[in-house]
């Protein structure tokens, strides 16, 4: 029988926890490691209506790359969502585990899985931590041509961005906020950068120094590396039923 520690040594070995950040948790974050597993439901965040959807399909253990629990709790109690959540798993024994800033950096983690799905080639790691990001390159075509494909592929309501004035040849992906590296991007002479979280000033650094940005948001950057993690865990363990969240988008609308 497959238990949630062989679980958790398969998303360790995939994204080894020597390779997160400090202030980060990652891991098994609730439940228990001889636990048996049936049923994996995975999702990028583990949100209260994401936990429900586990207790419903009956799953044993829910897989994420947002961490249940990350920073201490002052109490658990039915006044948040987060601690609601929580709560709704220990009451049906299932486990949580999560790999976060450790699937950031991993190869065929967040960022290669960005990068594939936006197209890149000959792709290689980019920035100080890590090499968290990643960078590549496309045909060359017009800023507005790839906004589109950008928009298609990730499955975007919509972008924010800025014009560099060059058209788009070698691009920088950084899944979630990795806005902070925008001058690794440049130094790497990246034409173009798509991430999320950009605040206002980091669109005026990059439009004065020649780089298009593209804010994709923080969920659809991060997105395709879940249906990677399922496929990875189900090949691993064709015993177990292994099913995406149907639940789970981004809540953040353009009006």
């Amino acid at each position: 029988m497959t238990t949630v520690a062989d679980i958790l040594n398969f998303m360790e070995a995939l994204a080894p926890r020597e390779l997160k950040m400090d202030w980060d948790n990652v891991g098994l974050n609730c439940g228990r490691r001889n636990a048996p597993v049936r049923k994996i439901l995975v999702a990028l965040d583990p949100f209260e209506h994401v936990c429900r959807e586990a207790v419903q399909w009956g799953a044993d253990l829910l897989v994420t790359h947002h961490p249940l629990i990350f920073r201490p709790l002052p109490m658990v109690t039915d006044d948040a969502a987060i601690t609601r959540g929580l709560m709704e798993l220990v009451r049906h024994d299932i486990s949580h585990i999560c790999a976060h800033t450790n699937l950031d950096c991993a190869p065929g983690g967040v960022n290669d899985a960005l990068a594939a799905a936006l197209g890149l080639e000959n792709v290689e790691p980019l920035g100080a931590y890590g090499g968290m990001m990643r960078c590549g390159y496309v045909p060359e075509q017009t800023l507005e041509r790839f906004l589109g494909f950008v928009k298609e592929k990730l499955h975007c309501d919509g972008l924010r961005y800025c014009d560099g004035g060059k058209p788009v040849r070698k691009v920088a992906v950084g899944g979630g906020s990795c806005s902070d590296g925008l001058y690794d991007t440049i130094l790497a002479g990246c034409d173009t950068f798509v991430t999320s979280d950009v605040k206002y000033n980091g669109f005026w650094d990059a439009k004065e120094q020649g780089l298009s940005l593209i804010d994709a948001g923080h969920f659809h950057t991060e997105n395709p590396v879940v249906s990677v993690l399922a496929s990875k865990i189900a090949a691993q363990f064709p015993e177990v039923e292994v099913k995406i969240s149907e639940t789970h988008t981004d809540c953040m609308k353009y009006y």
